[in-house]
């Protein structure tokens, strides 16, 4: 490692080599190509289901296949759904999902190849308690966990079973809660404390995982992580995942921004994208997302520097004001009609200017976009308030330098002769930031672009400069893809997005290709919400199913969607148990609960308030319970 605390280079994509892990037919770490994996939703019990669900999930393209074994009963039928699967010719590993009930765990270790297990759940109790230690309470408490936890340790060695051991952000113990609160420090020392007892006992077969919902948490302790593990002589193989990432859109978004800004830090040896969906669904998410960590058109960038922030937390990048970019501003969202022949009241429905002929007014929808980029074109219309209008440099000049809510974009070599005294737009293209003009020019706001894969690095590169430089001026990203398939074209404008909006760095985004532009514009708002800088819609944390799961989560979650989509900015988990449900109710402000078959339990925040609600009656209740609480709005 050089020139960093968490990758092998800030400016470099280059992949952070961990060690090798062998787990049945696999190995992980190492070198070796980044994995996919997924879980079953079955039950563990219903072995028919399971062998079916697990080979639809292998010829879809997964290595490792997950089940959870909440009993004895399950991890001792893993062995009959391992030996059916080998006996049909499917010889991928199998993986035991462990909580609670560490003899499930010692039991699953000695017949597959690989068991998970949670340290917030392993050897404690969540009660959501906050418990006073002193130090020598603290360490009596980490001798009982290691007396819990060695046997599974030593079973493992003997075996040959590897471990993943996955802290998860919605289930950290009270202990951990108590002292490091519900933080990214949390989930690393959570883990850590497990590493140090299978180091203790010479036992390496290991892989680790920091999963969250919040995005920005995720990739704080995947980071973290990475540094500790290093401080103590450690780089086992990471497991990367967004929990309960939600369905559709939203769920790849949100997936692809918190494991794509992983990816392009060269961190990650597997990964999970949990949809709440099929699981061999998120497979081919998941393959799109390791090949565009793989492409290699990368700028070159020759520099040693430091970072001039913290990755380790957020802090939004300091800038001024211009207009409404930048400063206190949440970031704009840019759309773009440069390539119409004419502009028309119509084409503003996409991006969420709804034109009424009949009241002759404009409606906007929560999706409105901030800037419309209308290239050499001209309006001839009145426009709503809230839209300003950014033209070429040229066309301005002609049609739009004395309109209202009108703004040129020029490029650098534009500038330089004919820089407006009032607000603009200067077009960077990779490392090409002019220092001296823009410290002469404080009323410029930066567009920079790069058609080079290596977009996080380029535009750190640039954040380094403009830092050291003392320049404020905001900074909006441009994202241009050729992608025609939809699916890979969010995933890799989000795995792109990720990294700067997650460390605070961007005053707006602006996507373009050959995709519609309510596709663009939904996308656009999508990140911004998936990074937390932008609310403009209603956000559901929804775990993926899994053999636990008491209700039909896809169903329920599009049920719920159905009727709670307007309440923006309201954040509602929907879990199907309750081994991470009331951890991640601490993230949600409300929650709906799977805790036993037909029965739901209903959370504000991480309190329960409403106990064992029939499943029919469950949504309404939901909603009164918004209601209760003073966060209801009438749909329009």
């Amino acid at each position: 490692m050089s020139n960093s605390n968490y990758c092998v280079n800030y400016f470099k994509k280059q992949r952070f080599v961990t060690s090798e892990v062998t787990i049945g037919t696999v190995k992980v770490g190492g070198g070796n190509p980044i994995l996919p994996q997924s879980m079953t939703t079955t039950d563990t019990m219903d072995t028919e289901s399971s062998v079916a669900q697990a080979k639809r999930m292998i010829d879809a393209g997964c290595e490792l296949v997950r089940l959870t074994a909440p009993s004895k009963k399950e991890a001792e039928n893993l062995g009959e759904i391992k030996r059916i699967l080998n006996q049909d010719g499917y010889h991928k590993p199998l993986v035991a999902d462990i909580h609670f009930t560490p003899n499930a765990a010692e039991i699953a270790a000695k017949l597959i190849e690989k068991v998970r297990v949670n340290p917030g759940n392993y050897a404690d109790k969540k009660k959501f308690e906050e418990i006073e230690f002193t130090d020598n309470s603290y360490q009596d408490e980490l001798k009982r966990i290691e007396e819990k936890f060695t046997p599974l340790v030593h079973i493992c060695k003997e075996h040959g079973t590897a471990m993943r051991i996955g802290t998860n952000h919605g289930s950290l113990s009270d202990r951990i809660l108590s002292r490091f609160g519900d933080t990214p420090e949390g989930m690393v020392e959570s883990a850590m404390e497990f590493l140090r007892i299978c180091k203790k006992n010479d036992y390496h077969q290991l892989i680790i995982s920091m999963k969250a919902s919040n995005t920005l948490v995720m990739v704080q302790a995947y980071r973290l992580l990475v540094k500790t593990m290093q401080e103590e002589g450690m780089n086992y193989p990471l497991h990367l995942g967004v929990t309960e990432a939600g369905d559709g859109e939203d769920g790849r978004i949100k997936s692809a921004v918190g494991i794509g800004a992983l990816l392009e830090d060269g961190l990650g040896d597997t990964l999970r994208v949990s949809l709440t969906e099929d699981p061999e669904f998120e497979i081919p998410v998941a393959q799109k997302l390791i090949a565009k960590s793989n492409l290699a058109n990368l700028l070159e960038i020759d520099t040693n520097e430091e970072l001039t922030y913290n990755p380790f937390q957020y802090n939004r990048r300091k800038t001024h004001e211009i207009g409404n970019i930048g400063e206190k501003h949440t970031p704009i969202v840019f759309a773009d009609l440069s390539s119409k022949t004419e502009i028309k009241p119509a084409n503003f429905f996409g991006f969420g200017y709804n034109y009424s002929v009949e009241l002759d007014k404009w409606n906007l929808q929560d999706l409105a976009a901030d800037y419309v980029f209308i290239g050499k074109n001209t309006i001839s219309f009145e426009l709503p308030g809230m839209l300003s209008v950014v033209q070429e440099y040229k066309t301005w000049l002609q049609d739009g330098q004395y309109k209202k809510q009108h703004y040129p974009i020029l490029t650098i070599d534009q500038a330089k002769d004919n820089a407006p005294s009032s607000e603009f737009f200067l077009l960077i293209e990779d490392l090409n930031l002019p220092i001296e003009f823009i410290k002469n020019n404080p009323k410029a706001i930066l567009v920079l672009t790069t058609k080079y894969d290596n977009k996080t690095q380029v535009f750190r590169k640039n954040r380094i400069a403009l830092d050291k430089a003392n320049l404020t001026n905001p900074v909006v990203f441009k994202y241009d893809y050729k992608i025609t398939d939809q699916e890979q074209f969010q995933l890799f404008s989000s795995s792109d997005s990720g990294n700067q909006f997650i460390d605070g760095y961007g005053d707006g985004i602006w996507i373009t290709g050959p995709q519609s532009i309510v596709f663009l514009n939904s996308l656009s708002f999508g990140i911004l919400q998936a990074t937390r800088t932008r609310i403009s819609k209603t956000e559901y944390i929804s775990c993926p199913s899994c053999g636990r799961t008491l209700f039909d989560l896809q169903e329920t979650t599009a049920k719920i969607r159905s009727k709670t989509s307007h309440l923006k900015g309201i954040k509602i988990g929907i879990m199907g148990c309750i081994v991470n449900g009331p951890g991640e109710m601490a993230d949600a402000d409300y929650g709906y609960v799977g805790t036993g078959p037909g029965k739901i339990h209903l959370y504000k925040e991480k309190d329960v308030v409403r106990k064992n609600v029939n499943e029919e009656e469950a949504v309404d209740a939901l909603i009164e319970l918004i209601k209760e609480n003073g966060d209801w709005v009438e749909p329009k």
